[in-house]
């Protein structure tokens, strides 16, 4: 596998019908600092991109006018991935830095991601990048009530973009809606969607400043913190999260976390869906003074409550252990 950073990021555009994704997509696709994304959809007549294209290197893949490939998804979300990376060495089509995956607006997006962080041919190649949810202002409020998808895709995101706020008379209820699903995710407009939507290097400090509150709503999802003062010991930590996704994955949509570990002067950054979580990455230092860890979860009729009691209980042993004898 190779170096964190060397591996080409895979980020998901998701949202519900007709919510705006493809809008989103050819804002951020005219940013000159994303000249080298492949963009891989389910089906390529979904996508509203004619007006930027020049010519067509063969039926599923087309070339955009800013450099940009735009390809038909044939098969699996895998064998798509394999696929462009090997015309990509062989040089049949042009260099891509980072991938970009629209999904229809049914889809659930935590299979997608659960599939680049599992895939082992995947893995060498690819890594999860950011998940973006698009959310219709006049028909979002709606449609999260309604559709168990919608709350799916907001509870999963890093990001939540609003698309269609100059139809919409007050966002309030929404915005308060989508904070109660995800408390971790910013909410942005569209019109302020540029290429940093697709980073993750101000995930620190998203969640330097998320204050410990929970939210329970509807479909059983829920989103929390858990705030821990003192370091923790990685070991235990460790078996504590692996036995966490071993037993419980399928109800862990999302979690990420900054942590400060015994004996590692940096935060430790940690990002996983369901039962697999991304080797973890040690961050360039604290965004400020606080040195407390923060996990954030995105849980399926899993409470806060069990988990916190479980951490609680895993920290005990790891300072016992780390305690000196006859300490």
């Amino acid at each position: 596998m190779g170096a964190y950073g060397e591996l080409i990021p895979v980020d998901v555009v998701t949202g519900f019908l007709g919510s705006g994704k493809t809008t989103l997509l050819q804002r951020l696709l005219r940013a000159p600092g994303l000249r080298d994304v492949a963009v891989l959809v389910n089906e390529f007549g979904e996508v509203g991109l004619d007006h930027h294209l020049i010519e067509s290197a063969e039926e599923s893949t087309l070339l955009l006018d800013n450099g940009c490939l735009c390809c038909a998804m044939r098969g699996d979300l895998k064998d798509s991935l394999r696929e462009l990376f090997s015309r990509r060495e062989r040089g049949e089509i042009p260099a891509f830095a980072r991938v970009v995956i629209e999904t229809s607006g049914l889809a659930d997006p935590v299979p997608i991601a659960y599939t680049v962080l599992v895939e082992p041919v995947i893995q060498h190649h690819f890594r999860l990048g950011a998940v973006i949810a698009v959310v219709d202002a006049v028909n979002g409020a709606e449609q999260l009530r309604r559709f168990p998808e919608s709350v799916k895709q907001a509870a999963t995101a890093d990001r939540i973009v609003l698309s269609k706020l100059d139809l919409a008379e007050d966002v309030s209820s929404l915005r308060a809606a989508l904070r109660g699903i995800n408390a971790a995710a910013p909410i942005l407009a569209i019109d302020e969607a540029d290429e940093s939507l697709l980073s993750v290097a101000d995930t620190r400090r998203e969640l330097s400043e998320l204050e410990e509150t929970s939210a329970d709503h509807s479909h059983g999802i829920s989103s929390f913190s858990l705030i821990v003062d003192r370091p923790l010991d990685w070991t235990a930590f460790g078996i504590w999260l692996s036995m966490l996704l071993a037993c419980h994955g399928e109800r862990v949509l999302r979690v990420k976390g900054m942590l400060n570990v015994v004996g590692v002067a940096e935060p430790v950054l940690i990002n996983g869906v369901q039962h697999i979580v991304h080797p973890p990455t040690h961050l360039g230092g604290w965004p400020d003074a606080d040195r407390r860890s923060r996990i954030v979860f995105i849980t399926h009729e899993l409470s806060e409550t069990e988990l916190r009691s479980s951490l609680d209980a895993f920290n005990t042993l790891g300072e016992r252990i780390l305690a000196p004898a006859g300490g």
